[in-house]
C-alpha cells in the first residue's frame, strides 16, 4: 500500500504538468477550434527561460516563475499575430502547417543556440518528510501545488469574469459576437498569452522535477499533453485537466508495473481506444452541426 501512495504521488506530479499543458492546447480550440501544434515546443521555451534565470539571474522561484510566464506569454501573442491571424479565414490544413513550421522554427533556433542539453540547478530546498512509509518531497508539494492553484485560478476566470465570459461567447459563436461590439482580437490574444503562460509555468515545473532540459523536450511532452487534452474533451478546460491527470496516472501505473518500454504505448493505445469508443473525450460533448 506505500508502494502504491508513493507512485500516486509521482502521478499527481506529472499529471499536473501534463494538465497545465493540455489547458493550453484545449483554450486555443475551444477559440479557433485549432490545434496549435507549437505549443509543445513554447513549453520548451519556458523550460529554458527557467534556467537562463537561475543560471545567469540567480533568481528564486517566484521570479523564475513570472520570468517564464511573461516570456512564453509574450512569445505566443506574438506568433498569433504573425503566424495565425493572417490565416483565419484559410482552410484549417494552412494553419495546422504552419503550426507545425512555428514549431520547427523554435526547436531549431533553440538548437542553434543551445546545441547540448542543459542541467537545471535545483533552486527549491530539498526537504521530504515521511508519512508513515510514504515519503513526500517539498519539490512534489511545490508542483501539485502550484498547478491546482492556477488551474483553479483559470476555470474561475473562464467562468466568472468578463474576459472569460467573451471567450466562451466566441467559441459559441464568432460570426454574431463581434456585432455586439467584442473585441475578438483582443480576446484571442489574451487566449493565447494564458494558455503559453501555463505552459511557461509547465516548463518551470518540469525543470524542477525533471532537470535536464534539450530544445527536442517539448515534442513528445506536446504531444502527450495534447493527448491529455482530447482524453478529457478538446475545448473543455475541466476536462484537460482530468485528462492530464489520467494520462499521469496510467504512465506512472505502468512504468511502477511494467517495463518503462511501455509507456508511450500505453499512452497513445489509450488515445485511440477513446477515439474509437468516445471521439468526444470524457467532460467533451458532440458537436451538432446545422445545416
Amino acid at each position: 500500500m506505500s508502494y502504491l501512495l508513493q507512485q500516486v504521488l509521482n502521478a499527481l506530479q506529472l499529471g499536473s504538468i501534463y494538465a497545465l499543458i493540455a489547458l493550453g492546447y484545449t483554450m486555443v480550440y475551444g477559440i479557433l477550434t485549432m490545434i496549435n501544434f507549437a505549443h509543445g515546443d513554447l513549453f520548451m521555451v519556458g523550460a529554458f527561460l527557467c534556467f537562463l534565470s537561475v543560471v545567469l539571474l540567480k533568481l528564486p522561484f517566484v521570479p523564475v516563475l513570472l520570468v517564464s510566464m511573461v516570456g512564453t506569454a509574450l512569445l505566443g501573442v506574438t506568433i498569433e499575430r504573425l503566424a495565425y491571424k493572417p490565416l483565419r479565414q484559410a482552410p484549417r490544413v494552412s494553419a495546422i502547417i504552419t503550426a507545425l513550421g512555428v514549431g520547427l522554427f523554435l526547436e531549431n533556433f533553440t538548437l542553434a543556440l543551445s546545441p547540448y542539453p542543459k542541467h537545471i540547478p535545483s533552486f527549491v530546498p530539498d526537504m521530504s518528510w515521511m508519512l508513515g512509509d510514504v515519503s513526500i518531497s517539498l519539490l512534489q508539494i511545490v508542483v501539485i501545488a502550484c498547478s491546482l492553484v492556477l488551474m483553479v485560478l483559470l476555470d474561475l476566470m473562464v467562468r466568472r469574469t468578463m474576459i472569460g465570459m467573451a471567450m466562451r461567447a466566441i467559441s459559441w459563436d464568432k460570426t454574431t459576437v463581434p456585432l455586439m461590439g467584442v473585441p475578438v482580437d483582443l480576446v484571442i490574444s489574451m487566449t493565447f498569452a494564458i494558455g503559453t503562460s501555463l505552459g511557461g509555468v509547465a516548463g518551470v515545473l518540469y525543470g524542477l522535477a525533471y532537470p535536464v532540459i534539450d530544445p527536442y523536450m517539448g515534442i513528445m511532452v506536446g504531444w502527450k499533453a495534447f493527448i491529455s487534452a482530447v482524453v478529457g474533451g478538446i475545448g473543455n478546460v475541466r476536462g484537460a485537466m482530468i485528462g492530464g491527470y489520467v494520462l499521469g496516472a496510467l504512465e506512472i501505473l505502468v512504468v511502477a508495473f511494467l517495463p518503462s518500454t511501455y509507456r508511450d504505448f500505453v499512452a497513445f493505445g489509450l488515445l485511440l481506444v477513446l477515439l474509437v469508443f468516445r471521439p468526444h473525450g470524457i467532460l467533451g460533448k458532440p458537436t451538432v452541426q446545422k445545416v
